[in-house]
């Protein structure tokens, strides 16, 4: 009897002992859940983490903005999105740390198996408490501006078998830790700031099926990678590797090969036979020699083709089989001569919806416009053996060789810099130079520019043009291809109309889904050759993440004289409006942050730099005014105002403009001895709308608000900040809001020499966001909300 006491005695005390600990369990994850809510300024959809605990979540209905899925009571997906209608994120506090936020969902989600935080503005590194979802299999950071190296303690999630960083801002090399994740089936770091060659290790993931590494900084020769059979993407679009084709596993299951805009050279011969479940090839934009392979177009699943922008020899004939699923070909820009292939000339017909493009090339039997006066001088006539004997065929013909190096369409300011270079050895070796063609072609004009001067500033350009390579490549565009895009440019895709009719702008969709603005642009008959072909050589140029480039152009012809009638220049499609739409107008909960600003201010900046410097010759004057900076979907700015002399003459005005600036720049003196510094004054008119949060409409308004600023500087902190945007005078740090307000008014002298260089205006910009950063780090500490003293 006494025996059964006691056992009833024990188990009452284990239930005593599980039921405090049960209840302390409950205690420190519903601590969690507000904390993370916390940590995300309280956004709407977390309303239900308020009041519960972790179990309770499963009963949440789902949404866009956050779903969760639970097995055995236990939450095992988490999926927060900020990018999707009505999401109502809220800007991040200034105390937000992505160390708290991941160590919050530790201890919330242990046993999570699934995290997907999107668009939810997250900053900072990718922190050390990281390791703590020890269960992860899934983890989705995609756009956000996570910072930092990606770091090797992320090599201790081993359940990890899909990793997604996207739209980042992640630098540094690629952890050769990543190789030790025995289950890594997909790797994706697309649009981050990643550098230096791919790790070796990569190559033992075995489970690897995605690896997607797109417009990034990376380089070096890809690691041999015929161990990873399990393959079927493979993109690593827009950066530096080469020169040598990556090596492949063999019957390979690859269903996507994306290798486009990088510097592979050689070994695609030898090294790419194709795949039975091959659909997309992607190589353009490279620097492959030699002969085409005819069978990449009936490869048994292939329907996407694309080398342009290569030198691929050969001569084609009618006779060539085509996969019937083609939807996609483009052998535009190669050195390909001979008859177009039948199944591809019907392919490309108005009964056809899929693109055929072949430009720039030496084919016979074709519309799209062939460099005729290269094809005559048989510059390109290199045919393709019979097949099991294909050498290529060397000629050493000097004349072949500067003609050949003028195919291609427009490549950016490299080519300009190779030209000048080919030039100057010519002459050094005592060779004369060859005679124009009088049918000339856009990159015949680098002969008008400085030849020494572009040899100087090569260096410089090959380290700027990097700055574009997350941008859509140029290229030539068939009219057809325009007018699928528009609907035969129905009224309905008409942006806008220039006056007399000479100018419209239309919104557009490629086939694959890219929006585009396309900007028509009437020829007078008159009109020299040189002018458009040196406009679009300049247009090709500008290629930069802060600058709307132009993705490409294309000529229509007048059927009576083949003179040019219009040029169509193709810009990418910006989305989300101005930067005055974030800054003085607009709702109050969509206004950028102090920390915004500066970043916004910094893209300005960087720019005009760019134009003034990143091209030969510069770009200057440029009209820039704040409803000329728009922002993308990731909110980067982006200038979409360029003071082009030669489309300007034909539009009797400037691209991008419509009226002057909001103040005069000085004398016809100043504006000729100082064009730069006419760039430099309207940074200044934008640093002024983002200093003090109101429209600048009228140019007489600049002065005044200019002095209202100067005096300020001259007495004190709580002077400044009585002037400053209501929505953020608390958040701004002294020395940030001073640094800004200084380079502002020195902006805006009147003497043009005495304003500042565009240098100068980034120094003082970053170190506006560095100690802005600092000051926040010590906001930390004290209360939310108060007003942040000087660092």
């Amino acid at each position: 009897m006494a025996n059964s006491h006691l056992l009833l005695l024990l188990l009452l005390l284990t239930f005593s002992l599980l039921s405090v600990h049960h209840s302390a369990a409950t205690q420190s994850e519903s601590e969690s859940l507000l904390k993370i809510q916390q940590l995300l300024n309280h956004p709407p959809p977390l309303a239900r983490f308020n009041s519960t605990d972790t179990h309770s979540l499963c009963s949440i209905e789902p949404t866009p903005s956050l779903t969760l899925y639970c097995y055995q009571g236990n939450v095992t997906q988490l999926h927060i999105s900020g990018g999707g209608a009505g999401a109502a994120f809220p800007p991040l506090p200034l105390d937000f740390s992505t160390n708290s936020l991941f160590s919050a969902l530790a201890a919330a989600f242990p046993t999570l198996k699934v995290l997907s935080l999107v668009s939810l503005q997250l900053w900072g590194p990718l922190p050390p408490s990281i390791a703590r979802l020890s269960s992860l299999e899934i983890l989705n950071l995609n756009s956000n501006y996570l910072s930092g190296a990606i770091p090797p303690h992320i090599s201790s999630l081993v359940n990890l078998q899909t990793l997604i960083l996207d739209r980042n801002n992640f630098t540094g090399r690629l952890p050769a830790s990543l190789g030790s994740l025995p289950s890594l089936a997909v790797l994706s770091l697309n649009h981050n700031l990643l550098n230096g060659p791919l790790p070796s290790s990569l190559a033992s993931l075995q489970t690897l099926r995605v690896l997607s590494l797109s417009h990034n900084f990376m380089s070096g020769q890809v690691p041999d990678l015929t161990a990873l059979t399990n393959m079927q993407l493979l993109d690593l679009e827009a950066n530096s590797f080469g020169p040598h084709f990556p090596s492949l596993p063999y019957n390979n299951k690859l269903v996507t090969l994306v290798l486009r805009n990088n510097t592979f050279r050689v070994g695609i011969q030898t090294g790419f036979q194709g795949g039975f479940q091959l659909q997309k090839l992607d190589i353009s934009l490279n620097e492959f020699v030699g002969p085409f392979s005819p069978s990449w177009l009936s490869l048994p699943s292939i329907n996407y083709l694309d080398i342009a922008g290569n030198k691929f020899t050969g001569v084609l004939s009618k006779n060539i089989s085509c996969n019937a699923e083609l939807a996609f070909v483009n052998l535009s820009s190669n050195l390909l001569a001979g008859d177009l292939p039948t199944c591809l000339k019907n392919r490309g017909s108005k009964n056809n919806r899929a693109v055929v493009l072949y430009s720039g090339n030496c084919l016979t039997n074709v519309d799209q416009q062939q460099p005729s006066n290269l094809c005559h001088n048989e510059a390109l006539a290199v045919e393709l053996p019979p097949s099991g004997d294909r050498k290529i065929k060397r000629r050493h013909d000097n004349k072949q060789i500067v003609a050949s190096s003028a195919v291609g369409g427009i490549v950016g300011a490299a080519a300009v810099v190779l030209l000048a270079f080919m030039a100057v050895k010519r002459l050094l070796h005592g060779e004369q130079p060859v005679k124009s063609p009088r049918t000339r072609l856009i990159r015949d004009s680098a002969s008008t520019v400085n030849t020494a001067k572009l040899l100087s500033d090569a260096k410089y350009i090959s380290e700027t043009m990097k700055l574009g390579a997350s941008l859509p490549a140029y290229r030539t565009f068939a009219l057809e291809e325009l007018k699928e895009a528009t609907n035969d440019f129905d009224d309905s895709t008409l942006l806008g109309e220039g006056a007399h009719g000479q100018r419209q702008m239309y919104r557009g969709k490629l086939p694959d889904g890219t929006l585009v603005a396309i900007k028509g642009l009437k020829m007078r008959k008159r009109q020299a050759t040189h002018v458009y072909t040196h406009l679009l050589e300049l247009v090709s140029k500008l290629r930069h993440s802060h600058l709307v480039s132009a993705l490409g152009h294309c000529l229509e012809y007048n059927p009576d004289d083949s003179g040019v009638s219009r040029i169509f220049l193709v810009f990418e499609f910006v989305p989300n409006g101005t930067l005055r739409g974030f800054i003085s107008e607009g709702p109050p909960e969509r206004k950028f942050t102090w920390a915004q600003r500066i970043v916004a201010a910094i893209g300005v900046a960087k720019g005009v730099q760019f134009l003034h410097t990143g091209i030969v010759p510069g770009v200057k004057s440029n009209n820039l005014k704040i409803t000329n900076v728009l922002l993308d979907h990731d909110l980067h700015v982006k200038i979409s105002s360029y003071n082009l002399p030669l489309l300007a003459e034909n539009n009797r005005g400037t691209v991008g403009t419509a009226v002057s600036s909001p103040a005069p720049k000085g004398s016809i003196h100043t504006r000729v001895n100082h064009e730069c510094k006419n760039d430099v004054y309207d940074i200044g008119v934008i640093l002024l709308e983002m200093i003090l949060g109101r429209p600048i409409m009228f140019p007489n308004e600049v002065g005044v608000l200019k002095d209202l600023v100067r005096v300020s500087l001259t007495i004190d902190d709580t002077a400044r900040r009585s002037i400053v945007d209501a929505a953020v005078h608390k958040e701004c740090s002294d020395k940030s809001l001073k640094t800004m307000m200084e380079i502002c008014v020195r902006c805006l002298t009147n003497d043009a020499a005495d304003r500042p260089s565009v240098e100068d205006i980034l120094w003082n910009l970053q170190f506006a966001a560095q100690v802005q950063e600092s000051a926040r780090e010590d906001c930390r500490s004290s209360s939310q909300g108060s007003p942040v003293s000087s660092p």
